[in-house]
C-alpha cells in the first residue's frame, strides 16, 4: 500500500508527503529488522537455557558416576598396597593375601552422558552456553579418561598374570563373595563390605603359596601400583572439571530458572 501512495506522490510531486513516506519505510523495515532480532534472541536464549539444564543434567549424572569410579579404584590402590605387604610378610595371612592380590587386579567404567554435549556441537550452538561452562564441558568430553583407564587396566599384565595363577574355582568364590557389588542394572557400585570366601583353606593357602613363588606378581604388581594411581588421579580430575562446569550455572541464575 505503502508503495501506490509513493506512487500516487510521485506523480503529483508531493515532495514532501514523498519524503514522509520513505522516512516510514525506512522506519518500517528498521523495525521490522529489530523485532525479527528481538525474537531471534529470545529463541537463542531459551535454547541455550534448555541446553543447559540438560547439560546440567547430564553432567551431575557423570559427576556421580566419576565419584563413584574415584572411590572405587581408591578402593583398588588400597589392595595393591596391602598385597605388596603381604607378599613382602611369609607369615601374612593366605586368605588376605588372595582377596587383596585379586581385587587389586579389579577394574570398572561407567559410560559418560554426551549425547547432549554432542548435539550442542554438532549444531554449532555452543556459543548459546555460558562460556566457561562450554569450556569446562569441552575439557571433559575431549577425553574419556574412564575408557582408556579400562584399557590400560585391563591389559595390565598383573592382572594376566594373577589370573592365571588363581584356579577357576577360587575366582568364582571371590566374584560371589569378596568382589563386585552390583546394582540392578549391572553396574559396579564398590566392593562386597564383607569377605567370607567359603573355601577350604588349604586351598587358599596353595593359591597363597603360588602367588609367593611367582617373582613376576610382585614386579608386575608395581608397575599396577602406577596404572591405578594414575586412574584414581585422571578420574579425580574429570570429576574437578565437572564441578567447574556446574559452578558456571551457580554464577548465571537466570539458566537456573525453568524453561517459559
Amino acid at each position: 500500500m505503502i508503495f501506490r501512495r509513493l506512487a500516487q506522490h510521485l506523480r503529483e510531486q508531493n515532495w514532501t508527503a514523498i519524503a514522509i513516506e520513505f522516512v516510514l519505510l525506512i522506519v518500517g523495515v528498521f523495525l521490522g529488522i529489530q523485532v525479527a532480532n528481538w525474537n531471534q534472541s529470545l529463541a537463542d536464549e531459551r535454547l541455550g537455557r534448555a541446553y543447559a539444564q540438560r547439560l546440567t543434567a547430564d553432567l551431575e549424572r557423570d559427576l556421580a558416576t566419576r565419584r563413584e569410579l574415584v572411590a572405587y579404584y581408591a578402593a583398588v590402590l588400597e589392595s595393591v598396597e596391602r598385597t605388596d605387604a603381604l607378599l613382602a610378610d611369609p607369615q601374612s595371612d593366605p586368605k588376605m593375601l588372595v582377596v587383596d592380590a585379586y581385587r587389586a587386579s579389579e577394574i570398572n567404567y561407567r559410560a559418560r552422558s554426551r549425547a547432549t554435549w554432542e548435539e550442542v556441537v554438532a549444531s554449532g550452538n555452543a556459543g548459546l552456553l555460558p562460556r566457561e561452562m562450554a569450556a569446562a564441558a569441552a575439557d571433559y568430553f575431549a577425553i574419556d579418561t574412564a575408557r582408556d583407564t579400562l584399557g590400560t587396566l585391563s591389559e595390565s599384565a598383573y592382572r594376566h598374570r594373577v589370573r592365571r595363577i588363581i584356579p577357576l574355582g577360587v575366582q568364582k568364590a571371590l566374584r560371589a563373595e569378596c568382589s563386585d557389588v552390583r546394582d540392578s542394572a549391572q553396574q559396579i557400585r564398590g566392593f562386597m563390605p564383607d569377605c567370607s570366601l567359603a573355601i577350604d583353606p588349604s586351598v587358599v593357602s596353595a593359591v597363597a603359596a603360588a602367588l609367593r613363588a611367582d617373582p613376576g606378581v610382585r614386579e608386575d604388581l608395581r608397575y599396577q601400583y602406577s596404572d591405578v594411581y594414575s586412574a584414581h588421579v585422571n578420574i579425580r580430575g574429570d570429576a574437578t572439571a565437572i564441578e567447574q562446569a556446574l559452578a558456571t550455572l551457580d554464577a548465571t541464575p537466570s539458566l537456573s530458572e525453568s524453561t517459559p
